[in-house]
């Protein structure tokens, strides 16, 4: 079986999106001599609709195998197995009948996605809902349109507790995070203790930087905020008497891959805080310096931080 990003099969307009697959043995599995794969963007936090995605799926058992994957890495709707004649007429039809467009493949902005931030997590510290959908709509020529390198992918997490796996899987991770002060509601505090709570052994002890401190005799939380790293693991622990601060902005870091060319990689920071308000100009500004730069001196199938390594 041979699989190819871009260029080998398409759709008009568009340089990637779509995967091909062309059996090595066409005689000896006809049907699936070609199995071809449309990667669809997904929206912001996988919300949908169940007419969407009836449509959808009407739309693939029609022209595909109706095959699907519910999501794939990039966090596009995978759909898996059609012909090579049968892609233009189903782009059309996801397009101008169901109101899908085409998520990126080969060597483009990757979908960007995201958690489903405000939307239902009151730690969310940006909107990532929004962040992800401007980002998306921003850079429709990178997604579609093969010209770097090598991938490059955006995700967006609400919180430190990383939802979407960013730092590990993204070139460019947007972490949402605060800069004051955690806040905490000591009432509520107290009744976690007095209901059993083991305050000492599940949170205090187990702070990376000993930020917290447990007065025993006053009933009372203690915090050192030039000490506390923002990873969310008392908030997890005691989420009614702990919130996030209310100065609230993202981390953005640098680097994330999984294994392919040179091995695994988690991302470090490239700016410990920036403030994510629409439209987003100074985070635009900044990954198109990198873009310039990354595209100008990276190898072919070359990642960022495989450069910045190098």
């Amino acid at each position: 079986t041979h699989w190819k990003h871009g260029g080998v099969v398409g759709v008009r307009g568009y340089g990637g999106g779509v995967i091909a697959r062309y059996s090595d043995s066409p005689d000896k599995f006809p049907n699936v001599a070609a199995f071809h794969t449309f990667r669809v963007n997904q929206p912001s936090g996988w919300f949908y609709t169940t007419k969407a995605l009836r449509q959808v799926c009407d739309i693939w058992e029609k022209y595909g195998s109706g095959l699907t994957n519910m999501h794939g890495a990039t966090g596009d709707m995978i759909l898996l197995g059609t012909t090579t004649e049968n892609l233009q007429p189903c782009f059309d039809a996801l397009t101008n009948e169901a109101g899908f467009d085409l998520g990126g493949s080969a060597s483009v902005l990757r979908t960007p996605s995201a958690c489903v931030g405000p939307a239902r997590c009151e730690f969310a510290c940006i909107d990532t809902l929004d962040i992800c959908n401007d980002l998306t709509h921003t850079y429709q020529d990178e997604i579609h349109r093969p010209r770097w390198p090598y991938k490059f992918k955006f995700k967006i997490s609400g919180c430190p507790n990383d939802g979407v796996a960013a730092i590990a899987r993204a070139d460019m991770p947007i972490i949402g995070t605060w800069r004051d002060a955690l806040r905490i509601d000591q009432d509520a505090v107290r009744e976690y203790v007095d209901n059993g709570f083991d305050i000492v052994g599940e949170v205090v002890s187990q702070c990376p930087t000993q930020a917290l401190e447990w007065d025993d005799k006053a009933k009372k939380l203690n915090l050192k905020p030039e000490e506390c790293v923002r990873c969310m693991h008392c908030i997890n622990k005691m989420p009614k008497a702990l919130r996030p601060g209310l100065d609230k902005g993202a981390t953005i870091m640098i680097g994330g891959k999984a294994p392919l060319v040179r091995g695994p990689r988690l991302g470090w920071v490239l700016i410990p805080f920036m403030k994510m308000e629409p439209p987003y100009t100074e985070l635009k500004d900044m990954v198109e310096r990198i873009w310039d730069w990354w595209d100008e001196n990276a190898r072919t199938r070359e990642r960022v931080s495989e450069l910045i390594e190098r």
